[in-house]
């Protein structure tokens, strides 16, 4: 006899679900159910994203001969932080870096910020999560201001601050990204 599927759930669930279940290895004796992959899932894929982010332009360069690169993000000045944090300044894109490693982590944020820049969008929040172990800051925590600082960040990130306690404190920032600018024709 199957198990069907409670009539509550719906098709999100089932697609979770599904995910889930295909990352579990089944017991001795037991297989996977046929039924198990029969809903096709419509949201999108990060390795999808990234790859399509790698393939679109990089924001146009603005440095000529004579002319210096971009400077490195500083901290966010205090009554933009203070406006995002009251909710007076929308967030306007948000990314939640949980659970991933490094290099997974790199390719969502750096195809995420394209995306944005590539948007008009100045306000984002970037959530990497506290750390899991005691005592020490987590690995992303740590990892992604180092990454604003080099050259592939550099000309998106204009400055950076960790966000406000509701908004996850320690373990998130706010991002703003750098004006779009147009480039004018010879």
């Amino acid at each position: 006899m199957k198990k069907r599927p409670a009539a509550g759930l719906t098709d999100e669930d089932r697609i979770l679900w599904n995910q889930v279940a295909r990352s579990a290895t089944p017991l001795k004796g037991k297989a996977l159910p046929d039924d198990l992959f029969e809903i096709e899932d419509p949201l999108p894929h990060p390795q999808q994203d990234v790859a399509a982010a790698a393939d679109a332009a990089p924001p146009p360069s603005r440095r000529r001969d004579g002319e210096r690169p971009a400077p490195a993000p500083r901290a966010l000045d205090r009554p933009t932080r203070d406006k995002l944090a009251k909710g007076r300044l929308q967030i306007e894109a948000r990314v939640d870096l949980h659970g991933m490693t490094q290099s997974e982590a790199h390719a969502l944020l750096l195809g995420f910020l394209h995306r944005a820049y590539a948007l008009g969008i100045r306000h984002v929040l970037i959530i990497t999560g506290k750390g899991s172990s005691l005592g020490s800051d987590g690995v992303l925590r740590k990892a992604v201001p180092a990454w604003f600082a080099t050259p592939s960040f550099k000309p998106l990130v204009g400055s950076y601050e960790s966000a406000a306690r509701h908004h996850g404190g320690g373990g998130a920032l706010y991002v703003r990204l750098r004006r779009q600018t147009e480039v004018k024709a010879r």
